[in-house]
């Protein structure tokens, strides 16, 4: 196993950082997550992503026929890394990494016209219409019904969590259309206008004061049939089957390197009882561990993209970067707010906040990497079983 870039791929990264450097303004950039934009950050978002779309980078590991590059595995990670690291905010990056790849591989040639384009110039949001507030890690568990009727189906049920709701044009739909089949093989997949009568979108007020997440309901919602991606009955196994796709969550660790460097530079600046927090051995180490934990996870990631890179279908391999480096990005949170202290309280925007409010804000926002798609229990058990093979009971 190789994990060193080509001279290529190095000398696309020194591009991109200095395209990035030039083009996003520090004020423009997203909190850990990259959820929690202002209205300013958010329309920045969409032009910046149009920008990209512009010089082929927006999907670049899109085939050419569908407005990418076909760009590599490896050269996209090191697109992700450079972004993550940067925090440049997006509002494109569902259709990008979940409805396009889906669309090109179980989408009709009528659909991967109407949507494929459209996503990768940047002009189409999509948000995701999976988690329920009773179906979340047993996602096959839903509820939300479709019902063939005439020329349409009607769908009724509510989704939870859906970022970015209530500014998507379309929503990636998962519902159940066979309550008769075993709970994998009744789903089927819809991308669905959200412009639909009988949609109602509520935003979600989250322990951050934003309103990123959603809750979408469906009251007898006449969806046309042409909304249909793949076939019916089939949806779970077509959202397993993006999997090709780089999933190697390089993005996230990249922003929890970032939050460590700003971690180091606010230690380097600051003194306490006149001493300067760089020489306190206590901050040192924990400073260190980080540092060591971070590279694990970076390899981690690096080393899920090569197997991809190489045809391979990464299984626990993914679940492993996933728990690590989810739940490494809680603990550099933890450790900047005990370095920071009492001023750790101070958020975003407010005079003399340190770190900008960054680390606060990653406090917060970071209580969730450990639940939401996939929690740290169900990427366990996945490592158990498929990588150690334990027995199920």
């Amino acid at each position: 196993m190789d994990l060193r870039f080509s001279p290529e791929e190095e000398a696309f990264r020194t591009e991109l950082v200095e395209f990035l450097g030039a083009e996003v303004p520090p004020e423009m950039e997203a909190d850990y997550d990259g959820l929690d934009l202002s209205p300013e950050q958010f329309e920045f978002a969409g032009a910046f992503d149009r920008k990209l779309a512009a010089k082929g980078w927006l999907c670049m590991h899109w085939p050419k026929e569908y407005g990418g590059q076909a760009a590599s595995i490896t050269r996209q990670v090191v697109f992700n890394e450079e972004m993550g690291y940067r925090r440049v905010p997006s509002r494109s990056s569902m259709g990008i990494n979940i409805v396009g790849p889906a669309i090109m591989l179980y989408g009709n040639e009528e659909q991967k016209k109407r949507y494929l384009s459209a996503i990768a110039r940047g002009d189409t949001e999509f948000c995701q219409g999976f988690s329920e507030p009773n179906s979340g890690s047993d996602l096959a568990s839903l509820r939300t019904k479709a019902v063939e009727d005439g020329d349409s189906y009607i769908v009724n049920g509510q989704k939870i969590w859906s970022s970015r709701a209530h500014h998507a044009s379309y929503c990636w739909l998962l519902a159940r259309t066979d309550p008769e089949a075993p709970k994998h093989k009744g789903l089927t997949t819809f991308a669905v206008d959200m412009k639909t009568p009988g949609i109602t979108v509520r935003p979600i007020v989250t322990v951050l004061g934003s309103t990123h997440f959603c809750e979408i309901f469906f009251d007898n919602a006449r969806v046309p049939k042409d909304a249909l991606v793949g076939e019916k009955n089939r949806g779970w196994y077509q959202a397993m089957g993006t999997l090709s796709f780089e999933r190697s969550g390089i993005g996230r660790v990249a922003s929890s390197r970032r939050a460590l460097d700003d971690l180091i530079v606010y230690v380097k600046q600051t003194q306490r009882n006149g001493i300067p927090l760089s020489q306190d051995p206590i901050v040192r180490q924990q400073l260190a561990e980080l540092q060591t934990e971070i590279e694990v996870a970076r390899l981690l990631c690096y080393r899920v993209a090569w197997m991809q890179s190489k045809g391979k279908v990464p299984s626990y391999e993914s679940s492993m970067a996933r728990v690590f480096g989810q739940e490494l990005s809680q603990k550099v949170m933890r450790v900047g707010m005990k370095i920071l202290g009492l001023a750790g309280q101070l958020l975003h925007g407010v005079p003399g906040a340190p770190v900008n409010g960054n680390v606060t804000r990653g406090f917060l926002s970071t209580i969730s990497n450990t639940i939401r798609s996939g929690t740290s229990e169900i990427q366990r058990n996945i490592i158990a079983q498929r990588g150690l093979a334990l027995p199920r009971r």
